[in-house]
């Protein structure tokens, strides 16, 4: 049984606002369109939870948001990311790198690779502090350490001498937490945050961010496949497929009143506890997400779609609200 967040009250402002976002790569095999024409808005104090297959475009928008796509192959086609109401795909790579860090961190998806493995983790950080705040190196020593303190780890001023080899795969994701919070950010992207942790290690770092979000008041953008996550942490959902949002809501909204096919099978494909869930086979939603080269004419989904019409197959849906009362969208003919 999934047990959903309770509702946040929302300010009426959002730092991040996403307007129809275009992120494209050019590839041998034509133009992928990772991102297709995606709005949003993420506001302080709350987690919002994007949620699909893989290629489905989640890791692609996170990356554009702190403006890490390489160029080339990959360019922005359209759109604008309004940070405080600034275009970011307008300021220079000068000027970004003031808020890439320090006003928008990354928790990214494998610490084991993110890290370097030649230097210290305290090492690591203190070089973040160093650049992004100003500080001098025994200021840095001292708030690295701070931050390895206000992450759990424990004996931080041993911990700050060792490689990453030397920790284990929860205590590494913990470093990465410590280095994106260290300059203070105002919105923390989690991609992934819990992958190949034991579900042990995976509950300690959700209440871990969870409890940092409260005592600093962050936005958070989680990033993951894994509903049960979403519906314990998160305050509403993007669900994404091939580019693009299908359902958008609060979270709910989307586990309560599931609008958009796909959404309704990822979440058939959650295993249920107890006598009717143990004698009933997982969904699986047939076929694959297709090549960012090769989307389908229509909607995306509706070569996989077990409800789709000659419509679905000739013109791709808007995003539209499921009625004026509601903040629900679905992106779907049938809906």
């Amino acid at each position: 049984m999934l047990i959903l967040k309770p509702i946040l009250a929302m300010t009426d402002q959002p730092i991040i606002e996403i307007k129809n976002l275009k992120t494209y790569f050019k590839t041998d095999e034509g133009i992928a369109h990772a991102v297709d024409d995606v709005s949003f808005s993420v506001y302080p104090g709350e987690t919002l939870g994007i949620v699909g297959e893989s290629g489905c475009g989640k890791s692609v928008t996170s990356l554009s948001m702190m403006k890490l796509i390489p160029q080339p192959p990959g360019y922005f086609a359209g759109g604008e990311i309004l940070y405080k109401g600034r275009n970011i795909l307008d300021i220079p790579e000068t000027e970004m790198r003031e808020i890439r860090g320090n006003k928008i961190s990354m928790i990214f998806q494998e610490p084991m690779t993110s890290l370097n493995p030649v230097f210290t983790v305290g090492h690591q950080i203190e070089e973040a502090i160093i650049v992004h705040q100003g500080l001098n190196a025994k200021d840095a020593r001292q708030k690295a350490i701070e931050m390895l303190k206000l992450v759990s780890i424990p004996s931080p001023e041993q911990r700050a001498d060792e490689y990453p080899h030397q920790l284990s795969g929860g205590m590494r994701q913990r470093i990465m937490i410590a280095m994106a919070l260290s300059c203070n950010p105002e919105v923390l992207i989690a991609d992934e945050p819990t992958t190949a942790l034991d579900v042990t290690i995976q509950a300690q770092i959700l209440e871990l961010i969870e409890r940092l979000q409260k005592e600093l008041n962050l936005a958070v953008i989680m990033i993951t496949h894994d509903l049960g996550v979403v519906a314990e942490v998160c305050d509403r959902v993007l669900v994404m497929y091939a580019g693009q949002i299908v359902e958008k809501g609060s979270v709910r909204d989307i586990f309560k009143n599931p609008q958009h096919p796909y959404t309704k099978g990822l979440l058939a494909s959650i295993p249920k506890m107890g006598k009717e869930g143990s004698s009933q086979s997982l969904y699986n939603i047939k076929g694959m997400v297709p090549n960012a080269t090769e989307f389908p004419q229509g909607c995306h989904f509706n070569p996989r779609c077990e409800l789709a019409i000659d419509k679905c197959k000739a013109e791709n849906p808007n995003l539209e609200l499921i009625n004026s009362e509601s903040v629900h969208q679905v992106r779907c003919w049938e809906a």
